[in-house]
């Protein structure tokens, strides 16, 4: 049996969970207040988990709290999302150069079966949650091998703010393609052990991403 803390703990993952789901979906779009009486009576769960959920948006990036205004999702413009991947880029090249020195075979091998996947995704109808799920576990992959934590907790709130721009950029066969040639490249560079490269790959491809996403 589980306690009362381990069961409330696990309400409030399930209920961020689901309130991540919305604003990646646009249930929840940028500038929504999220009241936390009103997403309990309609969650249908006590105001607690919730309230721990909206503070665990806040401090991903997903939300924003203003005193006296409280909490909504945030907005990510333009010009935010261009200094999102600025450091973004910095900071996957970085990744990628700690890494290469570290990944095992298995480790390649593994990281080649996420281009595979994407690559056999290239002939299936787009689907922009699949495609964006299957490129954020390619680069948390990469970023993993590294062994900085720090870094890695970075650039996932990093990615976890970028999802905020609403984008039809997955719905694009050529960015799919280039999305899988530039990860071949990150890849066979590691596999290489060629530090230098896989820098150089991961950031052209975060700065790649960057530019196809202003054009959608």
């Amino acid at each position: 049996m589980t306690d009362d803390s381990e069961t409330g703990a696990l309400l409030t993952q399930s209920v961020l969970r689901r309130l991540r789901d919305e604003i990646f979906e646009g249930i929840l779009p940028p500038g929504t207040a999220l009241s936390v009486p009103g997403l309990a009576a309609r969650l249908e769960v006590s105001r607690s988990p919730v309230r721990e959920a909206v503070q665990q948006l806040v401090t991903d990036g997903l939300a924003v709290y203003t005193p006296r205004a409280g909490a909504k999702v945030a907005v990510l413009d333009d010009e935010m999302l261009r200094h999102v991947f600025e450091v973004r880029e910095v900071l996957d090249g970085l990744a990628a150069r700690q890494a290469t020195a570290q990944v095992t075979l298995a480790e390649l091998a593994e990281l080649w079966e996420h281009v595979r996947e994407q690559e056999r995704l290239l002939d299936a109808e787009p689907d922009h949650r699949r495609d964006a799920d299957i490129d954020l576990a390619f680069h948390t992959a990469v970023r993993s091998l590294s062994g900085n934590k720090p870094l890695c907790d970075a650039l996932l709130k990093l990615d976890t703010q970028s999802h905020l721009y609403r984008s039809h950029m997955w719905s694009h066969d050529v960015t799919r393609r280039l999305a899988v040639t530039e990860h071949r490249r990150i890849v066979a560079a590691l596999e290489a052990g060629d530090a230098d490269e896989a820098e150089r790959a991961a950031k052209a491809h975060a700065a790649g991403v960057l530019v196809r996403l202003m054009r959608t």
